[in-house]
């Protein structure tokens, strides 16, 4: 999953260090600025910015600036153009800009354009008038004032349209720890979120599971916790707390990947038959199977034997399986989010 941080000019250098150096150990290789918050304080302004994208490059944070018209007169610049001398590479066109300001910037930056809000009869037009689409993504608003989100329903429609069009989205999730103001109360795309600002593996996964190809965290920062699950996720997996038989123990640490061809029914490790290949697997507590349930195909599954599975659904009991563990209760809501090759680890 790619992944990606939020940094603020209101959150002091300090705090940016901070947030950017736990990012950079997290695998997190996105970032998003805004430069147009009423609340934000002029003093030193070019300064600050510069070293907010000092400190981004330096970690190997591509960093996309949410733009409006008054930028580059906050900046003391002649026109949006001379970002570029400051090695900004990427814009996200707020409010303020004409259909023949997207087409020439389009020239010069990688345009990301507000998925919440842009149609594509609006991509279309720019395309006749010139604009360079090959430069185009998209990425969702975040909410601050409560109940103003979207559904997740609302946002897996913009994205599956958007793909046909063949562009990356963006999206965000609520920060667990320090939230940036003046409300406070998270910085999410989906309004539901918002509540669950604690489950960030999960947010996260629903977002990248309605073609969202860069989550990013809204906020300021994340809890240890927070950031152990981003690292997960930049990584490529999710980790699921199991109880295992001690068969089932030298499964601890491994990471597994679910096939792409994903089933309904349960997750189907791509890796095991290999680690089990030369073993002999005895029939052993071959009962009924519940959501949760981790299985492995015993010798008589022939060429199936040391696949692991792990149940999505309640399934009767088979000769051919031995159940060797169970998913913990507090991690069963991420199994049907593993699929389509995404990875899983047991621990």
């Amino acid at each position: 999953m790619k992944t990606g941080i939020s940094i603020y000019l209101s959150s002091g250098l300090e705090k940016n260090e901070e947030v950017i150096r736990k990012a950079k150990n997290a695998g997190a290789a996105y970032g998003f600025t805004s430069l147009h918050i009423p609340e934000e304080d002029y003093n030193d302004y070019k300064k600050r910015v510069l070293e907010l994208l000092n400190l981004a490059k330096s970690a190997g944070i591509e960093l996309t600036m949410d733009v409006d018209g008054e930028t580059p007169d906050r900046l003391g610049l002649k026109a949006m153009e001379n970002l570029l001398d400051f090695g900004v590479t990427s814009i996200r066109l707020d409010y303020g800009f004409s259909d023949e300001d997207v087409v020439n910037l389009s020239k010069h930056f990688k345009i990301v354009w507000n998925a919440s809000t842009i149609s594509p009869f609006d991509i279309k037009k720019w395309e006749r008038l010139g604009a360079d689409v090959s430069r185009f993504e998209a990425c969702h608003n975040y909410y601050p004032k409560p109940y103003t989100g979207l559904s997740l329903e609302k946002v897996k429609e913009i994205n599956s349209n958007l793909k046909l069009l063949g562009y990356n989205v963006s999206a965000f999730i609520p920060g667990d720890k320090d939230f940036r103001g003046p409300l406070c109360q998270g910085l999410p795309t989906i309004e539901d979120h918002r509540n669950a600002k604690e489950q960030v593996a999960l947010n996260m996964l629903q977002l990248y599971n309605v073609n969202t190809d860069i989550v990013m965290i809204g906020d300021v920062d994340l809890s240890d916790d927070g950031w152990s699950a981003l690292k997960d996720l930049s990584k490529g997996y999710v980790r699921l707390g199991a109880d295992l038989s001690d068969f089932g123990s030298d499964l601890i640490g491994k990471i597994n990947h679910e096939r792409p061809d994903s089933s309904s029914y349960i997750i189907r490790s791509q890796e095991s038959r290999a680690w089990f290949k030369d073993a002999s697997i005895a029939p052993k507590n071959t009962v009924a199977c519940k959501p949760g349930s981790i299985c492995i195909g015993n010798d008589r599954y022939l060429r199936y034997k040391g696949e692991i599975e792990i149940c999505r659904t309640e399934r009767p009991a088979d000769e051919r399986v031995n159940v060797i563990g169970q998913v913990r209760k507090e991690d069963l809501k991420y199994l049907p989010y593993i699929c389509d090759g995404m990875g899983f680890v047991l621990v």
